[in-house]
């Protein structure tokens, strides 16, 4: 089966090597990116491994990142990333000692990288497996833990044919987990702590260092705002209309998640007809996690593609949060919807209907928020909890 499993690996490879060939972007950073090889440790000095698929799990990862060098300064950091998307934002990270592109899971890439430096520990964020570097780090007796993992009851671990699959979790050291459904999907394991998620921990440090804008609170000017953040076009098909709709002292700041010329020049056309003072476009990256704060409520996009994008940033600064349908694999989009802090819509209707009740029910908006205040303050501490639990067991 491992033959199998790294025969996959191999072709994945391969398809993206071809997907490069034709200019795919994102493609040729991959493999590009893979094209360094990692440098070999020529000293005694202790290292860590954490390893995410991309920015957001980074994003989960780092507050332990940050804990675990604050109380072991002489501890060195190895970053990894399997996506672009996440090393192309993240390469310059201060706190690690080197960031880099994850080489292809093979044993033999595994084993080479288990040695290339003194490595006490291992953590990979959410759901990255990776079986042969799971089994090199079992041979090489480095413990490995699973931080912020969710699991649901239809993956292959689960499935008639995951019997190999569950085998290769007796490789981890400790599960971190974020949910009761992963606990009790884990249940024969005892190597299972139920802590929640640390990125909750990160937004919440995120909005107490928030920094202020003059540009953008000179666009509000006083006024309440809606931020759209993330968004895709099937968002802003739904969202440019509701401009119009807008009263006097309402505004709209849109944040799309691709800001390239030529979609920013696209929202731009469909927005001819606002008027300029009630919508503000953001053409950047790196403000919209600190831009909530001056939000009343808001709309994170992604909800009518793939999946929705992060809410806990806005749900830090007692947003109010609404959303397309997909959003079914974040417990936390699933409990506010659930308590009435949240808000799913299927089509513009629905939007329309929503938006107007936040704008012109006070209550029910100060409700949704102070829901959303209570949620956040109910999920921190998973980074304490899983600082003691590796720090009581494992000496640095």
């Amino acid at each position: 089966m491992r033959g199998l499993y790294t025969l996959a690996i191999r072709t994945y490879a391969a398809a993206v090597k071809v997907a490069a060939l034709f200019d795919n972007a994102k493609a040729k950073l991959w493999v590009e990116g893979r094209k360094r090889r990692p440098e070999t440790g020529a000293d005694d000095a202790l290292w860590v491994w954490f390893h995410a698929a991309s920015l957001g799990e980074f994003e989960q990862g780092r507050p332990l990142i940050e804990a675990l060098k604050k109380q072991y300064p002489n501890l060195k950091i190895s970053l990894t990333f399997f996506s672009p998307s996440g090393y192309e934002i993240r390469k310059n990270y201060p706190l690690a000692d080197e960031v880099l592109y994850l080489p292809i899971d093979t044993m033999k890439n595994a084993r080479r990288w288990v040695k290339r430096h003194r490595f006490v520990a291992a953590f990979f964020i959410k759901y990255e497996f990776w079986f042969n570097y799971m089994t090199a780090l079992k041979e090489a007796q480095i413990p490995l833990y699973y931080i912020s993992l969710i699991l649901k009851p239809n993956q292959y671990f689960f499935r008639w044919y995951g019997g190999w699959f569950r085998k290769q979790l007796q490789n981890v050291t400790h599960f971190f987990v974020q949910d009761e459904t992963t606990l009790n999907l884990l249940k024969d394991f005892n190597n299972v702590t139920l802590c929640g998620d640390t990125r909750f921990d990160r937004v919440a440090d995120i909005a107490k260092q928030a920094q202020r804008f003059p540009e953008i609170e000179a666009f509000i000017a006083g006024r309440k705002c809606i931020i759209a953040g993330s968004s895709w076009p099937p968002d802003e098909k739904l969202l440019i209309p509701n401009l119009e709709r807008l009263p006097e002292d309402y505004c709209m700041i849109i944040a799309p998640h691709d800001i390239s010329e030529k979609h920013i020049q696209q929202i731009r056309e469909g927005l001819r007809n606002v008027r300029p003072d009630k919508v503000y476009v953001v053409d950047t990256i790196g403000m919209l996690s600190q831009l909530y704060q001056y939000a009343r409520f808001v709309y994170i996009g992604g909800g009518f593609g793939v999946n929705i994008h992060n809410i806990q940033e806005p749900v830090t600064f007692g947003c109010p949060v609404v959303f397309g349908p997909k959003y079914k694999s974040f417990k936390e989009a699933v409990d506010l919807v659930g308590l009435n802090g949240a808000f799913s819509v299927n089509n513009q209707d629905e939007l329309n209907q929503v938006f107007d009740r936040l704008i012109n029910d006070e209550t029910f908006c100060q409700q949704a928020s102070a829901t959303c205040k209570s949620y956040l303050e109910s999920q921190l501490g998973a980074t304490e909890v899983i600082l003691k639990k590796i720090t009581s067991t494992f000496s640095f």
